[in-house]
């Protein structure tokens, strides 16, 4: 273990990220061991309340301590923020992510980002260009008319790492696809002042990743592991407790495929069939995101001792020395 306050006085941040089912949440409890560190989760779907299961917080590990889990003595802070029925957005998790990295520095230990939601990462890092775009009047009325589909397929020409970053739910919402049309053609012209403050810190980017294939098979076994926790039985007490499919945090994977199913329109083998496919496709998204940023030092997580060349590099980047 090393001891922060012995070390350095510079702020340092530590990114682990990439698709879904790498192993990010275990690595990441593994280098807080070791460099005493607290871990700010990066995900979309772990933001609410009662939805657990499905979105894979594995908190049976852990427990509840003052307002937020512990997973081997390791705090993990953003989960649980928000009841599903509340909106959150990137600028609210940027908002709430600065504060934990402030208190986490206050302590003197190492904040650590993990998660696979890359807008969530950028905006933290880079700050949010969106808060600085106000409504074009003109735009929206003459795109109010246009099909789902035509607007996401304008989105992909535009900015199509934007439109790969989007759910299905998103993809299907003329709203939401507006707003991010209109984004994407001002974004360029933004000013930096225009930009919500971003991080202050060092930072290191750590990026896990692996072959489709074996991906794949990861995803597939992790989904059959939630069904068996009990992934149907939350869905079907979130709806008993009045919270609709229209909900943004019903559109999250591991939920919305399950709607069909209590309607009694599928099998439940067709909706863990779907809720894989799904999640294939969320891998990509994820990767397609990700590899923009030339700053991620990969590493293949099939590779023998891809955790201890982790280390080392953690290490020299945290200390300043070489790591033998």
């Amino acid at each position: 273990m090393y001891n922060i306050t012995q070390i350095f006085e510079m702020d340092k941040l530590l990114i682990i990220c990439g698709p879904t089912a790498t192993g990010k949440t275990l690595l990441g409890i593994k280098l807080a061991k070791k460099f005493q560190g607290e871990i700010i989760s990066a995900d979309s779907r772990q933001v609410y309340k009662g939805m657990d299961i499905g979105t894979g917080k594995d908190i049976e590990k852990g427990k509840w301590v003052e307002g937020h889990w512990e997973i081997e003595g390791i705090p993990l802070w953003l989960l649980d923020v928000v009841e599903p029925h509340q909106e959150f957005n990137v600028a609210q998790y940027v908002d709430l992510a600065q504060r934990a990295i402030g208190d986490i520095r206050k302590r003197k230990r190492l904040p650590i980002i993990v998660g696979g939601t890359g807008f969530y990462i950028k905006g933290l890092i880079d700050g949010i260009i969106t808060l600085g775009v106000k409504a074009d009047w003109e735009l929206r009325m003459s795109l109010e008319n246009l099909p789902a589909q035509n607007l996401f397929d304008l989105l992909s020409r535009i900015d199509p790492v934007k439109a790969a970053s989007m759910n299905a739910s998103d993809r299907k919402n003329p709203r939401r696809l507006i707003r991010a049309i209109e984004i994407a053609s001002k974004s360029r012209r933004l000013k930096t002042k225009d930009r919500k403050q971003k991080i202050s810190a060092e930072i290191l980017f750590i990026g896990l990743k692996a072959e489709f294939k074996e991906l794949y098979k990861r995803i597939n076994k992790r989904v059959e592991e939630r069904v068996k926790k009990g992934a149907e039985k939350e869905v079907k007490g979130l709806i008993k407790r009045g919270y609709s499919w229209d909900l943004p945090a019903m559109s999250a994977l591991g939920y919305r495929e399950w709607q069909p199913f209590l309607e009694g329109k599928v099998t439940r083998e067709e909706v863990i069939q779907k809720w894989k496919f799904d999640e294939h496709s969320y891998a990509r998204r994820q990767l397609t995101w990700f590899k923009k940023d030339k700053r991620i030092k990969w590493f293949e997580i099939t590779s023998p001792g891809f955790k201890s060349e982790v280390e080392k590099l953690v290490k020299s980047w945290y200390t300043g020395l070489n790591a033998e």
